[in-house]
């Protein structure tokens, strides 16, 4: 029999508990306990960053964290970045820069580089390349990708 261990923590601005297996991915707790099938499993290595959230304000790999380790965390997923039902001015971004195609390791993408943003709102062209680097797409070739960023960037920048 798994040991078990509870953890309360918020996701999403929502307070959640839950008993879980102590070997639980965060990326399994996000998925199949909360049922945010935003995160994706890429690798489960860590190498694609399909599977990036943000815990306390940066950016992590969900697939080698595990979910006690989030005990008493705050966590943001992609599906807290729309509001309302108006996308956040970086899905916007990827949206008219045409960002995606299959779509797989998108949300990795956007919550590396809201947290980016939102921590470096004036970074550079080069050092944002260096950020988005460490993520993986097979689809797009990141011209589009890289392109959608620096717009959001920028207009974030204007507000």
């Amino acid at each position: 029999m798994s040991e078990t261990l509870e953890i309360s923590l918020t996701v999403n601005g929502r307070e959640q508990r839950r008993s879980v297996p102590v070997r639980m991915t965060f990326a399994d707790f996000l998925r199949h306990e909360l049922g945010l099938t935003g995160t994706h499993l890429g690798c489960e290595h860590g190498v694609c960053g399909a599977c990036t959230v943000l815990i306390d304000g940066r950016s992590a790999r969900s697939c080698l964290t595990l979910a006690v380790q989030a005990d008493g965390c705050n966590v943001s997923t992609v599906e807290a970045l729309s509001t309302d039902g108006k996308l956040n001015p970086l899905q916007q971004a990827f949206q008219d820069h045409h960002g995606l195609q299959c779509g797989f390791c998108t949300p990795g993408f956007l919550m590396l580089a809201v947290n980016v943003l939102e921590r470096q709102p004036d970074i550079g062209d080069d050092e944002l390349l260096d950020v988005l680097s460490s993520n993986l797409c097979r689809c797009t070739g990141y011209q589009n990708i890289i392109k959608a960023v620096r717009a959001a960037r920028d207009e974030m920048r204007k507000t």
